[in-house]
Order: structure tokens, then sequence, then C-alpha cells
């Protein structure tokens, strides 16, 4: 069976239906304990999921019936073998008992962690094919047909987190294996996704300018320095400024300076990229 969070709530059951539970409480909870797979969580941070600050006296007593009629519904949907207790009660509160490989978040980390190790080892064509089967896994925002509260919206924070890191380092990957310029579309795409990420910018501009096409880098950085400061007041790091500057200087029919000279002055911008933080820790 698989607990699929990336994108809409969905299990698929052991004979490999898709199933989605239509009870949104139900689909909460599920959620929460699959994110954490084979570790408790408390009634307390349940109860404060499904109802925030302001729980009704009845809390406790309608979050055991919730987990009631969960048990049911996994039970004659067949989304189990027959015996196998998925959702048991284990202090302080309840536990899914799931594999990392029935949780596609827990598939995603792990091919995430094992790609940062590869990528620090040099295996850039084992890290590329990790980011590959990772970035694979997003069909849309995760839980995205599943009410939020407090709770879930701090783990979905971090599994989004977790997917930029993925992104930076398939861009630093794919630099080192020579592919930099098939990036273009996927930077373009960044850029609007995540409009304030002067790494991405960075990392779109500098390959523009590497291509020989020094207009194209000119306006995505024109680009850069208006959204920053219509939305945050700020001018490009200095990286980029020095990049532009670059730019502008270059003189007519001169080749780019080589690609991993770039890499190292120009691309790590002051907004260093997530995945190298973890790599370093």
């Amino acid at each position: 069976m698989q607990f699929n969070l990336i994108g809409p709530f969905e299990i698929i059951t052991d004979d490999g239906r898709e199933y989605a539970p239509n009870a949104p409480k139900i689909c909460q909870m599920l959620a929460l304990l699959a994110l954490q797979p084979g570790e408790a969580a408390a009634t307390d941070s349940l109860i404060l999921e499904l109802w925030g600050g302001n729980p009704p006296r009845s809390a406790l007593r309608t979050l055991q019936t919730h987990v009631y009629h969960a048990r049911k519904m996994l039970v004659d949907e067949r989304a189990v073998a027959p015996g196998r207790n998925l959702l048991v009660t284990r202090a302080p509160g309840y536990a899914i008992q799931l594999r990392e490989d029935e949780v596609d978040v827990s598939v995603f980390e792990r091919h995430v962690r094992e790609a940062q190790a590869d990528f620090t080892e040099g295996g850039f064509e084992r890290a590329s094919e990790k980011l590959k089967r990772a970035l694979a896994l997003w069909r849309g925002p995760v839980l995205s047909n599943v009410p939020v509260g407090c709770v879930l919206a701090g783990r979905i924070a971090r599994v989004e987190e977790l997917r930029i890191r993925a992104l930076e380092l398939r861009i630093e990957t794919e630099s080192r294996l020579g592919r930099r310029r098939e990036l273009l579309p996927d930077l373009r795409t960044l850029v609007n996704e995540y409009p304030l990420h002067e790494w991405f910018h960075g990392q779109l501009i500098a390959t523009l300018h590497q291509a020989g096409r020094r207009g194209e880098a000119l306006q995505a950085y024109q680009n850069l320095h208006r959204i920053l400061n219509d939305e945050l007041g700020l001018e490009p790091s200095d990286d980029l400024q020095r990049l532009q500057s670059e730019i502008l200087h270059a003189a007519a029919g001169e080749d780019p300076l080589p690609l991993r000279r770039r890499d190292d002055r120009m691309t790590r911008s002051a907004v260093a990229p997530l995945w190298a933080t973890a790599v370093a820790s």
C-alpha cells in the first residue's frame, strides 16, 4: 500500500486501487500521522490540528470516534492486508504503522538525502538520477485536497522547503554534468514559481550570459530588480550586481567566462542554496 501526500491525499490500496477518503477530519488526522510514520502523535497535537486553539469539550471523545471510523474505513476499503493493524493506540496518542517506502514524503526525503551524499562524494550522475526520482513524486502542492490546521501547516512548510533544496541541488548537479543550458526552461519556470528566490534568478542570468544571450540575461536581471524593489524595497545582492556589470562591459565577440569559474564567482549569490547547509551538516 502507499500513502500519497505530495499532491491530493490518496491511499493506494494493497490491490492497487486509488482511494481518496472524503471525511475531512479523518484525512487531516491520517495525514498528520503519515508524516511521521511509526511515531506516535500526541492527542494534544491531534486535537490542536483538528480544532485549533479552541477545541470543544468533547474533542477527546470525538477524536477517539474519528480513530474508530478511520480504522473501520481502512478495513472496509481493503486498504491493508487482513490482520494488519495499521492505526494503533500508542502513548501519548496514536501512531500509523507504515514503512518508509509506503509514504511518498518519506521516499522523497530519502532520495534527496542520498542525492546530497552522492553529490558531496562527486557522484553527480547518481545524484541526478535520485533527484529525478524525488521530484517526479510531486503531483502538486502537499495535501492540496485536505483542510490544514496549524500543526500540518508546519509539517507541510518543511516538505516544501525540502523541495526547494532538491531543486537547487538538481541545478548544481546538472551544471557539474555540463547540462546547464538544458536547464533554461526549468529556470524560467522556477523564477516565476519562486519570484523572491535570488539564487534561482542568479542561475538564470548567469546561464543566459554563458550561452551568449546577453540581452535576455540583462532583461532577467531587470525583472529581478523590479520584483525585489516592488515587493521588498531591496536591491539585488552584490554578487548579482557584479554579474550585471560583467554583462554590460563584456567586449563584443568575447567568449563568456568558462562556466565553472562563473559558478564559483557569480552564481553562488548571497542567498546560498538550502542544500549546501544540509550537506555541510
